[in-house]
């Protein structure tokens, strides 16, 4: 029987407080439930120090999920004024997501990038994302509800791309809670969803050789229909074809192996 892939997760970060004095890690049970779901073995990855432990990671695993976040990328590292609606992730959690990205794109590693993962994914790859959607989109729609976590939008799918593989063509309605959003696609990418006021949705990977698909929503969640695990499974089948394009012959243990 041949293993199943292995995928990473980056875990959420929360640093010493006032009432808290010990820093912590967690995770949205979502992302691993939806891993174990699509066929998938979730493993958490901590936000390591040394990049040399990261990339050993990575060199085990067959995919990586970029998760999203209650806060946000913090625009003074894009060059940008921060905005009185933002409120920044902690240092150590952005900083290691971005080098997490970074190695993703260098080491080729097949990637689901969901909320600010998608962001975040977009910019250490080229890209450009609105700081603010109400301010920086004419006649924006409502992404974010202040009250109800539970928001839900039409988006329109583009034809013959990865997100019309996982809900068909036509539009769907995804759950919504982002005040960010990409603004321009780095160059590998391209949009593969819209909502209607123009705000990009969905983008995937141009590049036969890595497998990327960014969601600005949130399939893992509780507010996601039944056919958003679609998603999880999408994306591991790109995980398996990625591996046999790399290694036709091997197994994903075999690869694994070769791979340390």
């Amino acid at each position: 029987m041949c293993a199943k892939p292995l995928i990473g997760i980056n875990a959420d970060f929360r640093p010493a407080n006032k009432k808290d004095s010990v820093p912590f890690t967690w995770i949205n049970t979502g992302y691993y439930d939806s891993i174990s779901a699509s066929g998938g073995v979730p493993v958490i990855i901590p936000p390591v120090a040394e990049d040399a432990d990261l990339k050993q990671i990575l060199q085990t695993l067959d995919g990586v999920v970029l998760t999203g976040c209650k806060l946000d990328l913090d625009p003074v590292n894009l060059g940008l004024e921060r905005h009185p609606s933002t409120r920044p992730m902690p240092a150590r959690r952005e900083d290691f997501d971005r080098r997490l990205a970074r190695f993703c794109r260098d080491m080729k590693v097949p990637t689901l990038a969901i909320g600010v993962g998608m962001q975040e994914l977009n910019v250490v790859c080229g890209g450009t994302i609105f700081q603010h959607v109400p301010e920086d989109v004419m006649k924006s729609l409502h992404h974010r509800d202040p009250v109800e976590s539970c928001l839900r939008h039409v988006i329109e799918i583009v034809p013959e791309t990865l997100m019309d593989q996982v809900y068909g063509p036509g539009e769907i309605r995804v759950n919504s809670d982002h005040h960010m959003a990409v603004d321009q696609c780095a160059p590998m990418f391209r949009v593969s969803s819209t909502s209607m006021d123009g705000v990009i949705e969905s983008y995937e990977s141009m590049e036969d050789d890595w497998w990327v698909m960014g969601v600005q929503f949130h399939p893992e969640n509780q507010s996601a229909s039944a056919l958003d695990l679609q998603v999880f499974e999408v994306f591991l089948q790109g995980c398996k074809e990625q591996a046999h394009r790399e290694m036709p012959t091997l197994s994903f243990e075999t690869a694994r192996r070769a791979a340390a």
